[in-house]
């Protein structure tokens, strides 16, 4: 495997890994409810997610809603994900 697979692949082992953080914190958000801030399994995944949501809240406009950042991150991931599968078809 060349650096450049190595690379690839690890980038999109990451972005697996904020895909399913973010559907695990959506979870939680159904699941616990208001107390989803007391969870320490929710925070953690808030604090992994942050990076990617606040660039897509960048790109969106300042009144969208959480739930709709969150969805866009999501989106955006799962097409980078798809991307980085299709480089790595190629390298």
């Amino acid at each position: 495997m060349s650096a450049a697979g190595f690379a690839i692949g690890a980038l999109r082992a990451l972005v697996e890994m904020l895909g399913l953080c973010l559907i695990g914190q959506g979870m939680l958000h159904v699941l616990a409810g208001p107390g989803r801030r007391s969870n320490t399994i929710y925070a953690l995944f808030e604090l992994l997610t942050r990076p990617p949501r606040r660039l897509v809240a960048a790109c969106l406009p300042r009144e969208s809603s959480p739930a709709l950042v969150g969805a866009s991150t999501f989106v955006a991931l799962f097409a980078l994900w798809i991307a980085l599968a299709w480089c790595k078809k190629f390298v």
